[in-house]
């Protein structure tokens, strides 16, 4: 593996709480895939870890309560034919997808009005346009 996988911050996955399952895998490969377990599932258990800050946890507890089995999250990967980049690829996915979970809410937006010269520019150019075609017909619209 290439180390520990950054979540955000200082704050990483530790290798002893990653549970890694191997599977054989579908798709292409011909005959090797049906001797090698190249698909991989990767279970982290968000709910008894104590690598997140209560915070963090907390955060994620709460927005991926639909992933969740157990307080467990799992994700697999299966696109690759070696089962080193599986891993890889799943261990990659599970820290972007805590990194976005833990993720602070975004500032409530401030609501603003439209200055009103904006508001009165952008009518007269519908007025001239309109002019301009009603122009265009051969009709009198006085």
């Amino acid at each position: 593996m290439s180390g520990p996988y950054v979540v955000r911050g200082s704050v990483s996955l530790p290798e002893a709480e990653l549970m890694w399952r191997f599977s054989r895998s579908s798709g292409p490969g011909g005959q090797h895939v049906n001797t090698s377990d190249s698909q991989v599932e990767l279970r982290f258990d968000l709910a008894r870890t104590e690598a997140l800050p209560p915070v963090w946890k907390d955060r994620a507890l709460r927005r991926l309560a639909g992933r969740l089995t157990d307080g467990v999250i799992a994700v697999r990967a299966s696109e690759h034919r070696s089962q080193w980049r599986n891993r890889e690829a799943a261990a990659v996915r599970l820290a972007a997808l805590l990194a976005q979970a833990t993720a602070p809410p975004p500032k409530p937006r401030r609501p603003t009005r439209i200055p009103r010269g904006i508001n009165e520019r952008r009518l007269q150019e519908k007025k001239q346009r309109s002019q301009t075609k009603r122009g265009r017909s051969g009709r009198d619209w006085t």
